[in-house]
């Protein structure tokens, strides 16, 4: 699992760049979220585009790393492919999180 970080401005974008997020790499993605986001801006967007699978553990890890950067921080997602979608549909985390469709629409709500 790798995680590549970049801050422009006030918001931390962080590419994954895998194609599973799942139980064999869940662990391995919260802990690199953790380093990569402590103490950085208030804004983190987590480009998905890569990820065509996430399992219930990727899914928890994601999660995870939501309440790592606390509620004073806000990590929204961008780039859900169709499938990862779906499970952020079917399980209501797409009420949780802010999901934006590409990485122009997160510019735009800033």
């Amino acid at each position: 699992m790798e995680l590549n970080a970049q801050t422009q401005d006030d918001v931390m974008l962080v590419t994954a760049n895998a194609s599973r997020i799942d139980a064999s790499v869940a662990i391995q993605f919260k802990d690199q979220m953790r380093d990569l986001t402590d103490g950085g801006p208030t804004r983190i967007v987590l480009d998905m585009a890569q990820v065509d699978f996430i399992d219930s553990s990727g899914l928890g890890a994601v999660v995870a790393a939501m309440k790592l950067v606390g509620s004073e921080r806000k990590l929204e997602l961008a780039n859900l492919t169709p499938t990862v979608a779906k499970v952020f549909k079917l399980t209501r985390m797409d009420g949780i999180f802010i999901i934006h469709d590409d990485l122009d629409a997160f510019k735009l709500a800033s």
